[in-house]
């Protein structure tokens, strides 16, 4: 099972969006599973999908999905090679901002449990709106314009909950689900802290979160992530900051006080070793 693990590119990029194009990628795609969900899109063709020990031919315009830790892979389904959107990330970054509803994450926990289809045909997926939201989704990745990431976040929320309401047409009873609650493992760490980025986050605490002494927290985040939890913690900080560069005029010193590094000389130190230029060089050069 380890071996067909696959590291979570969401480290670097908190969604990924993007066409994958059977013709010009190394097709097929071999078994493997990842702590993320992944829905798929096909634009053109279609596609064998084999999914925890299920197999299924995803044809144009239809969607699926592929619940996290599954363990699947794709094979083409006929002559014409696929081509399809693909939308992959961390569903407990999705949280519920109603007091009635259970989180994202915890709904399609409990939809894998009672068997709600992960395949859905094209007058579903229609009803959806799939083609739309994959495409706004691939385009705010592509556009990265002022406030993409919320743009990105409100059409995945369409996408969720347009497959949550089909789940309840199916009869999901939405008031069985179990909520987890705020705990913290191992798998969805990265939400704590990416919560607290603006904070003085110390890995030692983050460890206290899962219940696991330092040692042992940092063995297993770095066979985890492939990074240490100190480097994962600078660079989101980072990513956090190069928004501030990108989107506004504030100057460096408040820069690094909102994405929580200890001062001004920090922040530049860390960003020119992730990104091989200054804050003020980057800002200048994206802004041209």
């Amino acid at each position: 099972m380890q071996q067909l693990f696959e590291r979570q590119n969401s480290l670097n990029d908190p969604v990924e969006c993007f066409v994958f194009d059977a013709t010009e990628e190394n097709f097929p795609v071999k078994p493997h599973w990842h702590y993320f969900a992944e829905f798929l899109y096909m634009l053109k063709g279609s596609a064998e999908i084999n999914s925890d020990e299920q197999t299924y031919i995803l044809n144009e315009g239809e969607l699926m999905i592929l619940h996290p830790s599954a363990v699947h892979s794709i094979t083409a389904a006929g002559e014409t090679l696929p081509v399809y959107a693909v939308l992959k990330f961390d569903l407990r970054k999705f949280p519920s901002n109603s007091s009635y509803s259970p989180p994202p994450a915890d709904i399609f926990k409990f939809a894998r449990t009672k068997d709600m289809p992960i395949l859905f045909g094209k007058s579903r997926a229609d009803a959806i709106r799939c083609g739309e939201i994959f495409g706004d989704c691939v385009e705010e990745i592509k556009s990265y314009r002022f406030g993409f990431g919320t743009m990105l976040r409100s059409h995945i929320y369409r996408l969720i909950f347009g497959i949550v309401r089909e789940w309840i047409e199916d009869g999901l009873v939405i008031g069985d689900c179990p909520v987890s609650g705020d705990t913290y493992g191992i798998e969805n760490i990265t939400e704590y802290i990416d919560a607290h980025l603006d904070e003085g986050l110390k890995v030692r605490d983050v460890a206290a979160r899962c219940h696991l002494s330092y040692s042992g927290f940092a063995a297993r985040f770095h066979r985890l992530y492939g990074m240490s939890c100190k480097e994962y913690i600078e660079r989101m900080r980072i990513f956090k900051a190069e928004e501030y560069l990108l989107f506004t005029d504030l100057d460096l010193s408040y820069v690094s006080q909102q994405t929580g590094f200890s001062d001004c000389s920090h922040f530049i130190r860390s960003f020119k070793k992730l990104r091989g230029i200054t804050p003020k060089q980057y800002r200048l050069q994206r802004k041209k």
